[in-house]
């Protein structure tokens, strides 16, 4: 019994909807992160001189907003699949649910 309701789940249209929806999300999330953080390490590996320049009259460098800047970005990527994840993809977990019980 469980097997056939596994079967007609997978092969649901909104069931695949959703792992369509959901991959592309997040690879398209993945691939922005790497873009970032990668990004990131090859200005410090290859234009050192940049990174090393003063902000003001102080020793903080611009490689330390940058830096803070990754992660933030990493926090904000983070939130934005969350709040994707807690209304259109939930909804749709819930949808395939109640067609299937």
């Amino acid at each position: 019994m469980k097997e056939n309701k596994a079967h007609q789940i997978a092969h649901s249209p909104k069931y695949k909807e959703l792992v369509t929806k959901r991959s592309r999300f997040g690879w398209t999330l993945t691939a922005a992160m790497l873009l970032v953080y990668y990004g990131y390490i090859c200005l410090v590996a290859f234009n050192k001189e940049f990174l090393a320049q003063p902000i003001g009259q102080g020793v903080t460098t611009l490689s330390i907003p940058f830096g803070i800047g990754v992660i933030l970005f990493t926090i904000i990527v983070t939130g934005i699949y969350v709040r994707r994840a807690n209304n259109e993809f939930d909804r749709l977990t819930a949808e395939i649910i109640k067609e299937n019980t």
